[in-house]
């Protein structure tokens, strides 16, 4: 039987710092009432006959602070372009005008303001759950190779107490920036 990989506390946490950054990324898709670039990072586009990101058939320009402006390079996936717009559960409704559609940014209204909130909350928790999965890996390959006699058992508890401190910041780090997220929602 082969060894077990030796144990890195520095994986550990890259893995959990890529929830935190999936989790920033998330949050940069949910509208906050200020127009942003970011706000259409999520859609993607039928096109070509391929799922393309926006950023990959359309510039994405914000002339004023309640306007996104896009600007297709391809008139014949403007339509496309504009179908995924209204399909992304963004609340957005694109004015095409030639090859270029103008997304006027709505004001939140207090019942969008919660679901928002909701939605956020619910993204958080996807990234809490993620890096206590990856704590549990941590443990069990801890465990793993002290019944393979390759790590004692004061190095294994010295290591899982490592592992759990990196769990709690992250944790600590994912509330810390849904607390921020809600209250940038909230804002009137």
């Amino acid at each position: 039987m082969a060894a077990s990989a030796p144990f890195k506390l520095d994986d550990i946490k890259k893995r959990m710092d890529g929830a935190l950054t999936a989790l920033n990324h998330e949050f940069s898709g949910l509208r906050t009432g200020r127009a942003s670039p970011a706000l259409l990072d999520p859609i993607t586009v039928e096109a070509y006959g391929a799922v393309s990101p926006l950023n990959q058939v359309a510039s994405v320009t914000v002339p004023e602070p309640r306007m996104i402006s896009v600007q297709v390079w391809d008139k014949a996936v403007v339509s496309a372009v504009d179908k995924a717009i209204r399909a992304s559960n963004l609340g957005l409704n694109p004015i095409v005008d030639g090859q270029s559609l103008r997304i006027p940014i709505p004001p939140l209204t207090g019942e969008r303001r919660t679901e928002l909130s909701k939605i956020a909350g619910k993204y958080a928790e996807q990234q809490r759950v993620a890096v206590r999965n990856i704590r549990r890996d941590a443990m069990d390959h801890l465990k793993k190779l002290e019944k393979e006699h390759a790590m004692s058992e004061d190095e294994h508890k010295k290591q899982g107490a490592e592992v759990q401190k990196a769990t709690d910041d992250h944790i600590k780090k994912i509330d810390e920036a849904l607390r921020h997220k809600e209250e940038e929602i909230m804002q009137v």
